[in-house]
């Protein structure tokens, strides 16, 4: 019998593949009409999950401090204890207190932010609202001596310093002043609120504490799921992307934070015996500014200048001059000896990535905008390294420096030619 239909294999396949794209297609609709419910879902599992969450974050930034504590601390300590006799033993000792060490250090940061720290740049900004009229009279007083013999310019800057000081007010009182004040009333008299904060509190410290008791056991199961996913040389490329993000985003954040602390801390020593009017305040906008790179030196300046301006101009000048000599030694000694090396990216880039940051994602993108620029500068590096090793390519950026052309035979750069010296 004669066959009405020819069976075609290549037919077969764009059948196949037609009815893949339909289904696809489909279930995408399908996916973007529930994503807000979608949405809403992973909301609310972040919430019931947030404990552990935090206690991720808490043992990651703590984790250093444990490890350090460990080596350098307790394990020699522990060889002395049990006399080199009793490995096991000697392991859960030094262990054990670098973790109750980190936390403690960490409970004792939190109580001094909160019952230290807030109070006093509480009244600081309650004391400056208040005398803001008597600051903003010396000021412009200070201003009319100094521009006697300009009075255009005289009157254009009081006029300003009137204006400022009106506006300066009305801000603070409408609007900073009650939302400090709600904040305050939400830790004492918000109840569900503290509870909800403690009970977060505690169960990530808790987290924290398993995390960073049992790491080597829990790298080692994240390790074999990573190994059972994917291929050997997946797997291993997986892990050095992971350790370089790792290596990154640690020594980055860690070190700012840590070399932050440092500068808020000399500077509110160096302020207090110049004697420098809210030198807490000012230390603190100082220390929490520094964090951002290549621009928080000069955020936390102005407006830290321009408060002990209101009280008193010369030492705003005196001010001044030290934040510039801190900020020498902070970018000379400080931060290169904590932050150890370079982030690898010139200062042009750097200012790129703050700034990109800031415009997507404000203070986060400012303060990470840096260590994720770095990933994906390293990311499309290595791309474009290997890109060129491929085509017998010179893989460094000096060979392309005054570059003619490249040989199409030997593949070496051939240089431009230097003008000939008369």
């Amino acid at each position: 019998m004669r066959r009405l239909f020819r069976w075609d294999k290549k037919y077969l396949h764009w059948g196949v593949t037609a009815f893949l794209v339909i289904a696809a297609a489909i279930l995408f609709y399908m996916a973007m009409s529930y994503l807000p419910v979608l949405g809403q879902g992973i909301s609310r599992l972040i919430t019931i999950l947030s404990p552990f969450v935090w206690g991720l974050v808490l043992s990651y930034l703590l984790n250093p401090l444990r490890k350090s504590l460990e080596a350098r601390v307790f394990t020699p300590l522990s060889v002395k204890l049990y006399k080199g006799k009793q490995p096991k033993k000697m392991h859960s000792f030094a262990r054990t207190m670098a973790v109750l060490v980190s936390e403690i250090v960490l409970l004792a940061v939190i109580v001094a932010l909160f019952y230290l720290i807030l109070p006093q740049l509480y009244s600081s900004i309650v004391m400056i609202v208040d005398n803001s009229p008597t600051y903003i009279a010396n000021l412009t007083d200070w201003v009319q001596q100094m521009l006697q013999d300009f009075p255009e310019v005289e009157r254009y800057i009081s006029s300003s310093l009137a204006s400022f000081n009106n506006d300066i007010v009305s801000w603070a009182r409408d609007t900073l002043l009650p939302g400090l004040g709600n904040v305050v009333s939400n830790l004492t008299a918000g109840v569900a609120y503290v509870v909800k904060a403690v009970y977060n509190l505690i169960i990530g410290i808790i987290v924290s504490i398993y995390l960073m008791s049992n790491i080597e056991l829990y790298s080692a199961g994240a390790r074999r799921v990573c190994y059972s996913l994917f291929g050997i040389e997946t797997a291993e490329k997986l892990r050095d992307g992971l350790r370089f993000t790792d290596k990154t985003f640690m020594g980055f954040i860690n070190g700012k934070l840590l070399d932050s602390a440092i500068i808020g801390l000399i500077c509110y020593i160096v302020c207090a015996i110049l004697n420098m009017p809210y030198a807490l305040l000012v230390s603190v906008i100082v220390g929490v500014t520094n964090v951002i790179p290549f621009f928080g030196p000069f955020i936390g300046a102005v407006p830290s200048a321009f408060i002990i301006l209101m009280v008193n101009p010369t030492k705003a000048l005196i001010f001044v001059l030290f934040i510039i000599v801190l900020q020498q030694v902070d970018g000379n000694f400080i931060g290169p000896k904590i932050l150890g090396s370079s982030i690898g990216i010139s200062g042009f880039w750097v200012m790129f990535a703050i700034i990109l940051g800031a415009g997507l994602f404000s203070f986060w993108g400012m303060l990470l905008g840096v260590p994720v620029f770095v990933l994906i500068y390293t990311a499309i590096d290595n791309l474009i390294v290997k890109k060129l090793k491929k085509s017998d390519l010179p893989t460094e950026t000096a060979d392309y420096v005054d570059l003619e052309s490249i040989d199409p035979v030997t593949r070496e750069p051939v240089k431009r030619a230097l003008p000939e010296e008369e």
